[in-house]
């Protein structure tokens, strides 16, 4: 008995079938991008949430964006710099959520029962330490994507979407005001004070 070879009939092929397709390109390349800054983009997201869980959730989102926008990711060294910046708009909407629920946590909470103040623990009462939380979030973001991140002018514009004057201008007035709380015992004595002894 002779097998006669059948012809392939039309319609979907499956991705196991097809070795370049623009389907496994696309895949390739996120799985690219995925493996050269996934430590990267979770070290970002860890450091401002300080929950492993949570900076977990957040890195699956900034991804998740990343697949849905592949075509829109930049190639090369601007590639980290956009992740951080989809990475920073995602956190912030998790912020956002956070505190609508704590918010209506605190309303419930009042409802029921009678609370007495949060007691708040610092867990670093260095001057530097003190100085870099008494900045705005503005300077404390950009503070941190220089020393943290170790990104350069042009990528911390990539980063927060504006331009590289902008960046320049706005890391030199936040150096100037962290010098300058660093420099002023006297002030960062009164911070302390003004929020309570927390050793």
């Amino acid at each position: 008995m002779t097998q006669t070879p059948t012809r392939a009939r039309p319609g979907p092929v499956s991705e196991a079938g097809v070795g370049d397709g623009p389907r496994d390109r696309r895949r390739e390349r996120f799985e690219q991008l995925f493996a050269a800054n996934r430590e990267a983009v979770l070290g970002y997201l860890l450091r401002r949430t300080g929950d492993r869980q949570d900076a977990a959730d957040l890195l699956a989102d900034t991804f998740l964006v990343a697949w849905r926008r592949l075509d829109d990711v930049p190639a090369g060294d601007e590639t980290r710099p956009w992740l951080y910046g989809v990475a920073r708009r995602v956190l912030a909407n998790h912020h956002r959520g956070e505190g609508r629920r704590h918010a209506l946590a605190d309303r419930l909470r009042d409802e029921l029962t009678e609370t007495g103040e949060p007691t708040t623990t610092l867990t670093d009462n260095s001057p530097a330490a003190i100085a870099f939380r008494a900045l705005p979030e503005q300077d404390r973001e950009l503070l941190s994507l220089v020393a943290w991140e170790e990104l350069g002018t042009v990528q911390i514009a990539i980063t927060l979407g504006i331009t590289r004057n902008a960046v320049r201008i706005r890391l030199h007035r936040a150096r100037k005001r962290f010098a300058k709380l660093l420099t002023a015992p006297l002030a960062n004595q009164s911070l302390v004070a003004q929020r309570g002894d927390f050793s």
